[in-house]
């Protein structure tokens, strides 16, 4: 069987960690490495997880690299142990023991496959799906996550479709392919980089999958709440710089802009999004530090 190296992030949370980390244990596929990151933790994160794990291989970064560059450590890792497959898994998810079985079948089945995604429930919600893969507008120059919110009934079916692209949340992807396209891109720092790393492995001329049978749960809520003038600066900013990479056409850039535009205004202007002050600044500072293209880790107190 393939070697698959399991890259894992933890910052701050060694608790969904440890519980994650328990769910592999519990896998049906024999033939997996386990390296995990610490992105900088401030915590108890690195003593918790040494103490639980003392045999587990433990890189301890000294600062928060963010989603990308983390990954990209742990894919360097991955590359020197010489694995077939990486699969980038985030912290705050429990698996089904079969996951990984399933799809690395579904990519070992096809050389031109090459990456594969679960779908991904609810923790709290076992039965309501956060993604059954995604989906590219490329019109509205957006994404969207396929069955967001539904009930699964097998609606998608038990064999593996083709999506767009999945989410980095689960996220296994042959390493001649990252060999062949690269990592990814560290100007993202966090948020749209892996549709962009899709995209790229599209058009290297690979497919991307969804295993509908492949399930694993997110410890995410289902209920809609305000994003962060931190989430919302990296989607303003980055969802330019994905038009800007892929070179989206100019209806992709006059609709974002728009979308934009019209947000900003909304949010200045009409007194029920009057508490989103923070949240308006981050856009125009999402679309200020995209113009003069400064890239990587957000800063707060800029925002």
């Amino acid at each position: 069987m393939p070697l698959v190296a399991i890259i894992v992030l933890n910052w701050n949370s060694y608790e969904d960690t440890l519980a994650c980390l328990a769910s592999l244990a519990e896998i049906d596929y024999p033939n997996y490495r386990l390296v995990v990151i610490d992105n900088g933790s401030e915590d108890e994160s690195v003593a918790k997880i040494r103490a639980a794990y003392p045999d587990l291989s433990l890189e301890v970064t000294g600062e928060n690299l963010g989603f990308v560059g983390g990954n990209n450590l742990g894919m360097q890792i991955a590359e020197k142990l010489g694995a077939d497959y990486m699969l980038l898994l985030n912290n705050d998810t429990e698996v089904d023991p079969q996951f990984l079985s399933l799809m690395v079948a579904a990519a070992e089945a096809d050389e031109q496959v090459g990456v594969v995604g679960p779908t991904i429930y609810y923790y709290d919600e076992p039965e309501v799906m956060w993604s059954a893969g995604g989906e590219i507008d490329w019109p509205r120059g957006d994404t969207c996550m396929i069955g967001l919110n539904q009930t699964d009934e097998g609606q998608f079916g038990q064999e593996p479709r083709l999506v767009d692209f999945v989410t980095g949340c689960a996220f296994l992807i042959k390493t001649p392919v990252v060999q062949q396209v690269g990592m990814l891109d560290p100007r993202f720092f966090a948020y749209f980089e892996e549709t962009e790393w899709c995209v790229r492995v599209q058009r290297a001329g690979y497919r991307i999958l969804h295993v509908p049978q492949a399930k694993i749960w997110h410890k995410i809520s289902i209920v809609q709440r305000d994003a962060t003038p931190y989430v919302v600066y990296y989607m303003t900013r980055n969802r330019l710089l994905f038009l800007k990479l892929t070179k989206a056409g100019w209806i992709s850039w006059a609709n974002t802009l728009k979308s934009m535009l019209r947000t900003t205004l909304a949010w200045t202007l009409k007194p029920k999004w009057r508490h989103k002050r923070l949240q308006r600044n981050a856009v125009l500072k999402g679309i200020f530090d995209y113009s003069i293209a400064r890239w990587g880790k957000y800063e707060a107190k800029a925002g």
